[in-house]
């Protein structure tokens, strides 16, 4: 009798799951018909049927549903079922399973709790979802909102061109809700279990490395997206762009100032190197005992010369300005960075050159960053830049440039002819917005806040 009941539950269990898949894949197929470039993505998650979530989530691999969960949505109706369906592949596409967010979350707990502070992150990436899935105009998704949601979606609008889940959790932070405030904008919003996503794709073997399975169907929807136009993007505004931000590599800053290393010999003993001479001598004459003598100088790779571009009109802050050069000094005072003798100009300009400040030691630069005074406030011209330094090269101030690096909001005139120098132009912004530059240069974003550096 024990057997018999027991094996009753495993065909009713079996029996709830194949309904179960079935609602799935039927939303699977629905949602496909109206979003094909999302083919790939829609089926990458396995099905599985979780008693232990409440809702319906996922840890990039596989779809975990509450049956009774799942069951009620389908009841209200498949609209339902297939916006949570999509709530949850979105989530993957936008990579909020795997962001790094202590750093922010950081700051947000200087003035608010942390409580508040999950909260709001939570809410931020379930609205960035939310936003996408509320702009399509599609039935099988399309429902009626609050009038919170409206409210909110349009002052987050009026204030991000691109409805991404760090801008929207600044926004928000910004205006200090309190508790019950933030739990009423997460119920507006939520739809998924966040705590699938603490599972971690380290202990996982390399064909289940989740993060980076959806990385590359984010590439290739980009590029798909982009190749087809609007024959694949209409109707789902914004879509595109939140991809294009996740799509932006993050970089250590540190390591692209190597770009601008030169490899020169600098007067140091170097315990691994030694002269075969004496080796091969000493084994000549002792038989056994080799002479070793260590090199005095060494191969290293450090900064010698290079040019930072500040511009200093209007559209570029203050405060941005300073936090990106004691970023670069920073790095730049340690020892290992640079050589001895160095030959750093800082530009100051806007449509003109306005100072030129020359560094030649670590003490030189230490001073410069503590009397830094910025001039300028008027419009943004980058070509007088690359004629100065044309003419510091000229008069043999400048005899071995490196790269230039130029700070600026990308708004401006650019040279046409590229230079003989490597040139990068850091782009400060406050939202995500791509900024056109010749193709000889490379660019970096640096979102105003403070967040990553992006290349």
């Amino acid at each position: 009798m024990q057997e018999r009941r027991k094996n009753l539950s495993y065909e009713k269990e079996k029996r709830i799951e194949e309904i179960n898949r079935k609602i799935l894949v039927s939303a699977r197929n629905e949602l496909y018909l109206h979003l094909r470039f999302l083919d790939v993505a829609l089926s990458t998650l396995r099905y599985q049927m979780d008693a232990g979530t409440d809702t319906i989530g996922t840890d990039g691999i596989g779809l975990y549903y509450h049956p009774a969960y799942l069951g009620g949505l389908y009841r209200e109706g498949r609209r339902e079922v297939n916006r949570a369906y999509l709530h949850v592949i979105l989530h993957c596409i936008f990579g909020h399973l795997w962001k790094k967010t202590e750093h922010r979350k950081k700051r947000a707990c200087q003035y608010l709790d942390r409580e508040i502070v999950d909260i709001l992150w939570n809410t931020a990436c379930d609205i960035a979802v939310e936003s996408v899935i509320d702009g399509l105009p599609f039935h099988c998704v399309k429902r009626p909102m609050s009038r919170e949601k409206k409210n909110l979606y349009a002052w987050l609008k009026k204030r991000r061109n691109v409805l991404h889940a760090e801008g929207i959790f600044q926004e928000l932070t910004e205006q200090k809700p309190d508790l019950e405030t933030a739990k009423r904008w997460e119920k507006e919003f939520h739809t998924d279990n966040h705590g699938l996503w603490e599972r971690r794709d380290k202990n996982r073997p390399p064909n289940e490395r989740s993060k980076e399975n959806w990385e590359d169907i984010r590439d290739k929807m980009e590029t798909e997206m982009e190749t087809f136009g609007q024959d694949l993007s209409e109707g789902s505004p914004g879509f595109l762009e939140q991809i294009k931000v996740e799509n932006r590599e993050t970089f250590d800053y540190r390591n692209f100032l190597k770009k601008f290393a030169v490899v020169k010999e600098e007067a140091h003993l170097d315990p691994d190197a030694f002269d075969y001479v004496f080796y091969s001598y000493g084994l000549s004459v002792y038989g056994n005992m080799p002479l070793i003598e260590p090199q005095e100088t060494r191969e290293v790779k450090k900064i010698e010369e290079f040019v930072i571009a500040i511009d200093t009109s209007m559209s570029c802050s203050g405060e941005a300005v300073k936090r990106f050069l004691q970023e670069t000094y920073g790095i730049l005072k340690e020892e290992e960075s640079f050589f001895r003798k160095i030959n750093i100009h800082i530009l100051q300009c806007d449509e003109r050159i306005q100072k030129d400040e020359k560094i030649t030691s670590k003490e030189e630069l230490e001073n410069y960053m503590e009397t830094l005074e910025l001039a300028g406030q008027g419009g943004t011209d980058f070509r007088p830049v690359f004629a100065y330094i044309q003419k510091l090269q000229e008069n043999k101030e400048l005899t071995g440039l490196k790269g230039l690096l130029y700070f600026t909001d990308g708004q401006g005139i650019f040279p046409n002819k590229m230079p003989p120098y490597d040139t990068a132009f850091i782009l400060m912004q406050k939202d995500y917005q791509e900024v056109e530059v010749p193709p000889w240069a490379m660019k970096i974003y640096i979102q105003e806040e403070g967040a990553e550096y992006e290349y």
